[in-house]
């Protein structure tokens, strides 16, 4: 572990390694937001009361009896939010330079990891401040998870200890997100950390002059230091002009309408009004994680070229995938909405099928025809081609959340967000 902690940094960098623009300091950004989040964490732990009962007046009495603890909840709920984007951002940072390859595919695989646990991190926090919105939304992403087949209820009745959530659901969440998930992610991060070093750092451009060596300190600290100085002063203005939200108490009598997933879980309850819950809860999600963790481990045609998105022709091809998949995904959406119904259009027919197997087997041929028609034309490699899949996959999730969190309204129907 010593000598985990004492590599973390090399002794020298590449001159190239420090233009900004080949990490735009992600790694650095998220490494710090944990240390806040930890920090701050600490700080809430002092008041919190984790039952039913005292979790939503100790939220109270720390807004209104303790000095700043509106504003250090407020900090805690943004690093937690910008940790979220920061760790997707270098996720995908990490794939459009080829930093996922060869040596590098075990740290890939732990990348995957962290920003699970991060997630998680998310998903366990929303509930504790026990107010109708954290309680409902916990609801509506562990009833998600009922959907498994064969062991979902099963699954979801022990995550929350009950049929419905409780005292029990509270306090383990709690545990998890105040102890296990933050001692999770400190231990990864460091040995996250230290492979990116054993690996040789930053990967650079094939082909390219790396330029001079030079001392991390001051060249590598001072620009994190500004990086880190730049993050703080953002955080600290949001933790000024917006609170962290807070509606009144849980009530499990009463509903909200609409009732959505945490904004992170959007687009896959966004699938669920679209698709068989058999396969927006289970089927689509597991074949895209199973499908992002073999990435690095496909045999590809040339060795990793640590440009942006491969090659001009990668490029292109990315984002003539990024504009079908909004295409696809927002045609997609209006026509399940105002169009087509495969319930009634197709009665008798199970709704395994009708919903599930069909509205699958049309999206595969319109993906095939594309690809036919038009992608084929770049003659792409094998590594483009995956990167064509990984952004057809990546957009229209966004696409997919972005809709879930602005454009469903009551009783999640479809209206534009000053409506909703």
């Amino acid at each position: 572990m010593r000598n985990i902690l004492l590599h973390v940094h090399p002794l020298k960098v590449s001159e190239r390694s420090l233009i900004f623009h080949r990490t735009f300091g992600l790694g650095g950004m998220a490494a710090l937001l944990i240390v806040v989040q930890i920090f701050t964490g600490i700080l809430l732990r002092f008041y919190y009361i984790p039952s039913p009962a005292g979790a939503y007046n100790s939220v109270i009495f720390l807004k209104q009896q303790v000095v700043f603890g509106q504003f250090v909840r407020n900090i805690h709920y943004w690093s937690g939010v910008f940790l979220l984007m920061i760790a997707f951002l270098h996720f995908l940072r990490v794939f459009f330079t080829g930093a996922y390859r060869e040596d590098r595919r075990i740290n890939w695989l732990f990348g995957l990891l962290l920003l699970t646990i991060i997630v998680l991190s998310n998903f366990t926090g929303y509930l504790l401040p026990w107010d109708q919105l954290a309680y409902w939304a916990i609801t509506v992403s562990t009833n998600i998870i009922g959907y498994f087949p064969f062991f979902g209820e099963s699954l979801r009745m022990a995550i929350i200890g009950g049929k419905e959530l409780n005292a029990e659901t509270l306090q383990s969440f709690f545990a998890v997100h105040s102890a296990l998930l933050p001692f999770m992610l400190l231990v990864i991060v460091v040995y996250h950390f230290w492979r990116v070093r054993k690996s040789g750092g930053i990967m650079l451009p094939a082909g390219q002059d790396k330029g001079e060596m030079l001392p991390v300190m001051p060249n590598l600290v001072y620009r994190e230091f500004i990086v880190a100085l730049v993050l703080m002063a953002v955080l600290f203005l949001f933790g000024a002009l917006f609170n962290a939200p807070l509606l009144e108490k849980a009530n499990p009598a009463y509903s909200m309408n609409p009732t959505k997933a945490p904004w992170y879980f959007a687009g896959v309850q966004e699938l669920l009004m679209h698709f068989h819950p058999f396969f927006a809860a289970f089927i689509i999600p597991l074949s895209v994680l199973t499908f992002m963790a073999v990435i690095p481990f496909l045999k590809y045609d040339q060795p990793p070229s640590g440009h942006w998105f491969i090659s001009e022709k990668g490029k292109k091809s990315a984002k003539a995938a990024a504009v079908f998949a909004v295409a696809v995904t927002l045609a997609g959406i209006l026509f399940s909405a105002y169009v087509l119904n495969f319930e009634i259009m197709m009665r008798g027919i199970p709704a395994f099928i009708s919903n599930g197997i069909i509205p699958l087997c049309i999206l595969v041929l319109l993906m095939t025809a594309y690809y036919r028609f038009y992608m084929k034309g770049f003659r792409l490699s094998k590594e483009e081609k995956v990167q064509v899949a990984f952004v057809f996959i990546i957009v229209a999730f966004i696409v997919l959340t972005l809709c879930g969190i602005f454009f469903r309204g009551k009783d999640m129907a479809l209206m534009l967000p000053w409506n909703v």
